[in-house]
């Protein structure tokens, strides 16, 4: 990033750090070949003239940020090709810096579509429809959610049912509640989507499976027979994306159109396979998946995503506010005094400091889902799902507490800008409205954490039996007796040793309610419903526990100067004491920690500050965003906020006339009502 013209503030802010932030910044993207790839592919975004005259996202209508969404992302697409770039990882870097927090109306073809066709298509229907999506002649989207039923994919009302006579599904939306409603992409863009539709067969429901539906012409765009689509109006955020809903009027499809890779109808049963495929009557036979739980590893990819975007906002928002809080002066600390840089007030770094720490956490969190689930794919495409559970109850509950910490925290950051947060300059807005819906989308948060607890609930059943509880839930069952090691050091081991006391006793505190409540005579599913709350805390406690110690374990990488583990250190220690203070209640309730030791953690969450704040600009550099990707006057790595200010207002298109319209419209008759001809109409108002 370019030194020129940095503010005195901010270049004596990077003159005092402790550390190298390229060292930092190397290993959070994985490797320095990563970071200097990275640079090179948004330099050529940014150098761009077309992104450069570009309207400014915050003055376009929701019409026009569809038009400019859609207009970026098929010249985005034009410049991966050719370039030649193929890599998920490589496109997304170039994506980021071009339309930042813009929501492509085509994301959901390449984020849902195609990887959707490639996990759940037979080879002979990957042969007809790959080559289609990859080269946009099929442009698509993924319909699942519906009016009534979101979350509770066993509730969907859609019908595909199967008509032996002409060998076709019949796609039917009976109800009001069962019109696809929400999925991205819908309204205007696609052409195809993936449906996904309660399967009927020879009389019998088999649940929802996957349907490929063309809901518009490719040869017009025009919407076809026994089809209604259309947008859902103006949404909180995502003006860039056409959300959509879509309703079936009885409407027919082939048979070839189920996604058949792992459930099928009117295909030879797995038993029969010898016999010739004449031989078999294609009578709507069901042959359901060897394993149900196969769909699974698409979710863990998509919510480690989650994660991964949750954590990238929040580290923006704090980028933001922590350059503008080293910027920012006001009031005088002592009469006749300069006024000091807000970063200086202890209640500025109180909100600001843990965020950050919490920012670096998180992107942690989700390299680790990430990492993970790509080590077990191959086994998940063989069938052994043996590392899958825990997986899945993991991603399904970071992706609930990295949404909840990320939306939150990014609303602090805004308020710690003052009011200049509240403008579209400050860029936190649009990063607020694309990461708070991931609070819903892709499970609603309250019950993906509840996945996660009845995951944890099985683990408790296994620990009391005496069985071996896999990788990191071994917590689970632990002596919940002892006490904490805690010291006036807050040494990284005893922070997690509390964490894990606290997980441990929250869910045995959640299974105990529940063994309770069906002593007492309540059913099965009465007493999840009653013992709900606590199992919420004992998720909550588990996703936390996790974040903790993959921190821990994180920073003593090789990879890592021993200054930067330093530095990293007392980031961690206050990512860990902070929760702990937050949460106190919960570390208390059975004694674990004395008066005397939440004493020593409140003086070291104070100290930890004193020994961030020379490095808290850095830090928030190490993150590595430019300019274009952050699109905010505040957080400027020059520092030039007033300026940029100043010239965000007069670029506004209010401005662009000394008199406007509205003048001749309102004003004039209000202020001389005799000078016109509406005049006598007003007076008698």
């Amino acid at each position: 990033m370019s030194q020129e013209n940095v503010t005195p503030d901010l270049a004596r802010e990077r003159s005092k750090a402790t550390f190298d932030v390229e060292n930092l910044a190397e290993f959070m993207i994985g490797g320095r070949d990563r970071l200097k790839r990275k640079r090179f592919l948004q330099n050529i975004a940014i150098q761009d003239p077309f992104f450069k005259k570009q309207k400014s996202w915050s003055f376009c209508s929701v019409e026009e940020q569809y038009d400019m969404g859609l207009s970026k992302s098929i010249y985005i697409q034009k410049k991966l090709q050719e370039m030649g770039i193929t890599d998920m990882q490589e496109a997304f870097y170039y994506r980021e810096c071009a339309a930042a927090h813009e929501n492509s109306p085509l994301g959901l073809h390449y984020a849902m579509f195609l990887p959707t066709i490639n996990k759940q298509a037979t080879p002979e229907q990957k042969k007809k429809w790959l080559p289609l999506a990859e080269n946009y002649k099929m442009i698509g989207t993924y319909a699942q959610t519906e009016l009534g039923h979101g979350t509770f994919i066993r509730g969907l009302e859609t019908t595909a049912t199967y008509d032996p006579k002409t060998k076709e599904f019949i796609l039917d939306s009976p109800t009001l509640t069962s019109k696809k409603y929400w999925p991205g992409c819908l309204g205007k863009t696609s052409n195809h989507c993936v449906v996904m539709a309660q399967l009927y067969t020879q009389g019998k429901s088999h649940g929802p499976h996957m349907f490929m539906v063309q809901i518009r012409s490719m040869e017009d765009h025009s919407v076809l027979p026994g089809i209604e689509v259309g947008v859902i109006g103006n949404k909180f955020g995502y003006g860039t994306n056409d959300n959509g809903f879509l309703s079936f009027d009885k409407l027919r499809i082939p048979r070839e159109n189920m996604l058949m890779r792992y459930s099928q109808v009117s295909r030879i049963p797995r038993e029969n396979m010898l016999m010739r495929y004449s031989q078999v009557h294609e009578d709507g036979t069901y042959v359901k998946p060897q394993n149900a739980k196969l769909a699974y590893g698409s979710m863990v990819l998509i919510r480690s995503s989650i994660v991964s975007d949750a954590a990238r906002g929040l580290a923006q928002a704090c980028v933001i506010s922590i350059r503008y809080s080293a910027v920012r002066r006001q009031t005088e600390a002592y009469p006749g005094g300069e006024e000091p840089q807000i970063l200086d007030y202890q209640t500025q770094q109180y909100r600001l400091f843990p965020l950050l720490a919490s920012a670096y956490s998180l992107q942690l969190a989700g390299k680790y889902v990430f990492n993970t689930y790509l080590e077990v794919n191959d086994q998940i495409e063989k069938g052994n799902l043996e590392s899958m559970p825990e997986l899945h109850a993991l991603s399904a509950g970071l992706k609930a507490f990295s949404t909840y910490e990320a939306s939150a925290g990014i609303e602090v950051c805004r308020i710690c800008c003052g009011g200049h947060g509240y403008s579209q300059a400050s860029g936190l807005p649009k990063i607020y409205v694309d990461v708070v819906p991931g609070c819903t989308y892709e499970g609603e948060n309250t019950v993906m954490m509840l996945q996660t607890a009845r995951y944890l609930m099985k683990c408790y059943s296994r620990a009391k039996q005496g069985q071996k509880l896999p990788g990191f839930v071994q917590y689970i069952g632990q002596n919940l007796n002892k006490k904490s090691c805690m010291s006036e050091e807050v040494a990284l081991g005893c922070l997690v040793m509390a964490y894990e006391h606290r997980a441990a006793r929250l869910v045995e505190a959640a299974a105990m309610r529940m063994q309770s409540l069906i002593q007492g005579g309540k059913k099965q599913h009465e007493a999840w419903n009653g013992s709900s709350v606590q199992l919420f805390w004992a998720a909550k406690a588990h996703c936390h526990l996790f974040c903790v110690k993959n921190f821990v374990d994180a920073i003593q990488a090789k990879s890592l100067s021993s200054k930067t583990v330093t530095v990293m250190k007392s980031v961690c220690q206050l990512y860990g004491v902070h929760g702990i203070l937050e949460n106190l209640g919960e570390f208390m309730q059975d004694g674990f920690f004395s008066g005397e030791q939440v004493g020593y953690l409140q003086r070291k969450m104070l100290a930890l500050f004193e020994n961030i704040r020379p490095n808290a600009v850095a830090l928030v550099d190490a993150f590595d965003y430019p300019d274009m990707v952050l699109g905010s006057c505040l957080g400027r790595y020059d520092g030039q906020v007033y300026q940029a200010l100043y010239d965000y207002a007069k670029s506004a298109p209010m401005n662009q006339t000394e008199i406007h319209s509205t003048y001749y419209k309102h004003l004039k008759p209000l202020i001389n009502p005799e000078t016109t001809s509406d005049a006598m109409q007003f007076a008698k108002l």
